[in-house]
């Protein structure tokens, strides 16, 4: 193909692109019947109500307490649904991984449950749970604990296949039973990955429990959805701030055991 001709295919290329996505642009528009013109004269406006409303008050700093207690809760649901999911990922990660998969048959129900539970979102799956267990911590932890398990058998079944056959085979050749190979060699190559994978999740975890608090009444973004909804915009505020401030901390954290482990 000339030169000539592949860049005039090219810029045709990138020339119908940019008409579809104006043409889906333009047609959504018309579709919603959005205001264009109104939208960007609001966004000053919105700017200055957002800049004179999230200023924390003297009542809303007497109400640090509570919200720390609140945040408390959501940090220990972050982390104890992250680490019990990270048990029983490796657990799947072990029986999924071609490496180390006892039988053929064994590693599509784990790759299955790990496709499944990772690509529902943690609202979603919120959304299901508050049929069984209604507005309680339980309908939370068991959200994030579906979305971590998913995420983490997948990590790890990928991290186990990374590692090579070559461990595993040298064990075999000893005479070492499965549950020595595995103990032996599989975890302890894996250990360190697992274990940053895990950091990630407690972040990510804590994110979310403040989306899924909203939904389910628990933790602190129950605190956030009641104080904002009874137009308490300086103790929602501080609810942000605070939340911020912890999740920094965390991945601060997290960060510095990264750099010891690997």
């Amino acid at each position: 193909m000339q030169p000539e001709t592949f860049f005039r295919r090219r810029r045709m290329q990138s020339i119908l692109f940019f008409a579809a996505i104006f043409g889906f642009t333009y047609g959504s528009i018309l579709l919603t019947q959005f205001d264009v013109v109104k939208g960007l004269l609001a966004v000053p406006q919105s700017f200055a109500w957002a800049v004179s409303n999230f200023i924390p008050d003297a009542r809303a700093w007497s109400r640090l307490p509570t919200i720390l207690t609140r945040l408390q809760e959501t940090v220990l649901a972050a982390i104890a649904s992250s680490s019990i999911a990270a048990v029983f990922g490796l657990g799947l990660a072990i029986l999924g991984a071609n490496t180390t998969r006892p039988h053929r048959w064994l590693s599509l129900p784990a790759r299955a449950i790990a496709s499944i539970f990772r690509n529902i979102d943690v609202s979603v799956w919120a959304l299901i749970l508050l049929f069984s267990f209604g507005q309680s911590g339980f309908t939370g932890f068991f959200a994030l604990f579906f979305v971590s398990l998913g995420f983490i058998t997948r990590v790890m079944i990928e991290t186990i296949d990374e590692v090579g056959t070559e461990p595993v085979e040298a064990l075999r050749a000893t005479g070492a039973n499965y549950g020595a190979i595995i103990s032996q060699s599989v975890i302890p190559s894996c250990l360190p990955q697992l274990i940053s994978w895990l950091l990630y999740m407690i972040e990510t975890n804590i994110r979310s429990a403040t989306l899924v608090g909203i939904l389910t009444g628990t933790g602190i973004g129950f605190l956030f959805d009641l104080y904002f909804k009874n137009f308490s915009y300086g103790s929602a505020s501080l609810v942000v701030l605070v939340t911020v401030a912890a999740v920094l901390l965390i991945e601060t954290v997290s960060n510095h055991i990264r750099r010891i482990i690997l």
